[in-house]
């Protein structure tokens, strides 16, 4: 019963700043992660690392609810009929 309640607020809260375009600093952020490959012996180049990106979580929810939604308008208006 809560998580309805809750998804039903983050909707309206979405619904808002999409239809406004706001974007929250905070949903723009990601922590990135630098690590040294194993078995790589020089460590001067930039091909010994790789990086390890961690995106927003509620990010990713929202990017999910925001396909949701336009996925379900181009099947209503037919859009995305192919020839």
């Amino acid at each position: 019963m809560v998580v309805l309640i809750i998804t039903k607020d983050l909707a309206e809260v979405v619904n808002y700043d999409f239809i406004n375009r706001i974007i929250p600093k905070s949903l723009k952020e990601f922590i990135i992660m630098v690590l040294c490959k194993k078995k790589k012996k020089k460590i001067s180049l930039l091909g010994s690392y790789k990086l390890i990106i961690f995106k927003n979580t509620l990010a990713k929810v929202l990017k999910k609810y925001i396909v949701n939604i336009m996925s379900k308008a181009a099947e209503k208006y037919r859009l995305l009929l192919w020839n």
